[in-house]
């Protein structure tokens, strides 16, 4: 790993210098090591295709989405009402329980699964993100994992949850929020307030 000492900062305490360690990028060495998409190249396009000119119309039916969803590997349960322009980057890492509802415009970004138990509500622009990249690497290499909504939580419209964290069993993830770490059952996290 390159990693150089950056010049001191302006402000600095009692006169000693803060240095930050500065990683020099090379991206054109990114491998994305050890990250399976989980289907062939060509079960891929068919569902960018089904993605893009179907699924996320508003004129598609609400009720079609999750036969589609499981027509591509998902496990999607009963009474789900997903909204148009969700979308979902890989629906064979995608499990979804009973009686969900998933908002209009939200995004899955499951590169790792995602987990949402029943009675969960995913509102507008929620976004989920199971992707990261290793801070430290030079390439930036894959740092992804998954995401678990424990049944009765709630992501509220344009919160963010990041890779491997559970929201707990009637937790909540307010507007605008970003759960950055596991929100224990019942905890309430707000706009900046997580962490």
């Amino acid at each position: 790993m390159s990693e150089t000492a950056a010049p001191p900062s302006g402000g600095t305490h009692a006169g000693q210098a803060q240095h930050r360690a500065v990683v020099e990028r090379s991206l054109r060495g990114f491998t994305g090591a050890g990250y399976d998409k989980g289907r062939p190249w060509l079960v891929q396009a068919a569902w960018f295709a089904v993605l893009h000119l179907v699924f996320r119309k508003w004129w598609f039916p609400a009720r079609w989405r999750p036969v589609v969803l499981r027509a591509f590997g998902a496990r999607i349960g009963r009474r789900v009402l997903i909204r148009h322009g969700v979308r979902v980057h890989w629906p064979w890492r995608l499990t979804v329980g009973d009686d969900v509802w998933i908002g209009e415009g939200a995004w899955l970004l499951n590169l790792q699964p995602i987990i949402i138990g029943s009675d969960v509500c995913v509102s507008q622009d929620a976004f989920l993100c199971t992707g990261s990249h290793q801070r430290r690497s030079p390439t930036m290499e894959f740092d992804n994992g998954p995401i678990r909504l424990e049944p009765g939580s709630w992501v509220a419209a344009r919160a963010v949850v990041l890779r491997g964290v559970t929201v707990g069993r009637s937790a909540v993830v307010g507007a605008s929020a970003v759960a950055r770490r596991d929100v224990g059952p019942g905890e309430v996290i707000t706009h900046g307030a997580a962490a």
